[in-house]
């Protein structure tokens, strides 16, 4: 075939030119504000725990209490079959191995709400101690893979204590480590976030740590906590939670729903305040528009209904979480937050149930896609992304293994993170 003839173009290359100008800032948003995911590991939950609480064996010791919990019930494969989960003693295996190795994904010492006001000798005592236990963990290999502190919102009431704690926290957790070097995976979480300039102030508190202590610059990150209605609907009919996400420099790394903090802000009686509310899911699918292609990741909240007491009350508050957690993954939300070591099992079986209980499909059209093979479903390359993804997070949450993914959908890790995240920077390894 001949190439067209150019002289029967309508365009020129001014208008081409002139298109492109008048695009550039659009261009320019979208590489800045929209990135998309960069690929790395999301935690599958968060677990809270008060700051003075915490020692470097914690997480071990909540992977021992969660299965002397679920022993106590008559074990894993047990609970997964009363859930109805498919394949309970492959899930049974795979979530023990879980508990013995990594109970606990993400970790949050708390200075908030889980801790409360105290003596600002106190709090200051705690802070260092924390920053202490924490690179003693991290030195021993005994900390989850992610770890940091949750401290006092930016209100007046609590702004100073708040920064202060940050403050210490970090110059105690430096001067406790190797060479001055942070952990890979600090996160540090600003909550009870109302307003733009609260996100903006904490991004200009990172910059001044950073300079102080000779970080690299844009080292500190931080999560947003959405558990205020301020943070949906502003004062000037604007939804300040899509802003919150651009103003902070890309320092904003995670935004989480504050299941409690946000139904009282909105007057729902103290028993019908849940994860699963009709205003909780309006604030969520919010959260979850605004942070479309920006790369921040989402979490849900949690359940207060722990499973502790009668066995009865147990099981009941069992398959609640069991069931939050499916909820959550199925509407995009793939992090939770945990506040029990018994709710661990329930987690771990319902985040693996839900990636292997699909896995076969998604590997069948995954292959069918990459391999070209005929196919009664045709699959574009935005839904190959969507079932690459969802594969990449069941292999990384330890769900399904990497010789699993390879014999059923024919893609190593290394090709299966590419097509997942075609536009994050290349990583060595999975």
């Amino acid at each position: 075939m001949n190439p067209p003839d150019t002289a029967k173009l309508a365009l020129s290359a001014e208008d081409y030119a002139r298109i492109g100008e008048s695009l550039r800032a659009t261009d320019e948003l979208l590489a800045a504000g929209y990135p998309g995911d960069d690929g790395s590991r999301q935690p599958v939950h968060t677990v809270y725990v008060p700051a003075d609480k915490f020692t470097p064996a914690l997480a071990s010791e909540w992977g021992q209490q969660a299965l002397a919990a679920v022993d106590a019930q008559g074990g894993l494969e047990r609970l997964a079959s009363w859930l109805d989960l498919e394949n309970p003693g492959v899930l049974a295996g795979l979530v023990e191995a879980k508990l013995a190795s990594e109970p606990i994904e993400d970790l949050r010492l708390d200075f908030e709400d889980g801790y409360g006001s105290r003596p600002d000798d106190e709090e200051d005592a705690h802070a260092v101690a924390a920053g202490t236990n924490v690179a003693r963990a991290v030195a021993a290999g005994t900390a989850p893979p992610f770890i940091g502190i949750r401290f006092k919102c930016f209100e007046a009431a609590t702004r100073d204590r708040g920064l202060r704690t940050l403050d210490l926290f970090l110059g105690s957790l430096l001067d406790s480590t190797a060479n001055r070097t942070l952990p890979d995976g600090l996160v540090l979480t600003l909550p009870k976030v109302s307003t733009v300039a609260q996100v903006q102030a904490m991004a200009y508190a990172c910059e001044r740590l950073e300079d102080a202590h000779g970080l690299p610059s844009g080292r500190l990150r931080f999560e947003v906590q959405m558990e205020t209605p301020q943070l949906i609907l502003g004062a000037d009919g604007t939804v300040p939670v899509a802003a919150v996400l651009h103003a902070a420099g890309g320092r904003v790394s995670g935004l989480h729903y504050g299941t409690y903090d946000y139904s009282a802000s909105l007057g729902i009686a103290a028993a019908h305040q849940s994860m699963e509310h009709p205003a909780a899911d309006y604030a969520k699918a919010v959260m979850q528009v605004a942070a479309a292609g920006t790369g921040v990741r989402l979490s849900d909240g949690s359940t207060n209904i722990l499973p502790i007491g009668d066995p009865q009350n147990v099981d009941r508050a069992w398959a609640l979480h069991a069931r939050l957690v499916a909820r959550s993954l199925a509407a995009g939300y793939y992090q939770g937050w945990d506040l029990h070591a018994a709710q661990l099992p329930t987690r771990f079986l319902a985040t693996y149930d839900f990636y292997r209980s699909g896995f076969a499909a998604a590997a069948f059209r995954l292959r069918n896609y990459v391999h070209r093979l005929e196919s009664t479903i045709l699959d574009e390359p935005a839904t190959a992304r969507a079932l690459a993804r969802y594969i990449h997070r069941g292999l990384a949450c330890g769900a399904v293994t990497a010789a699993e993914v390879a014999d059923a959908a024919g893609v190593s890790t290394e090709d299966l993170a590419a097509l997942a995240h075609p536009n994050a920077p290349k990583r060595t390894g999975s």
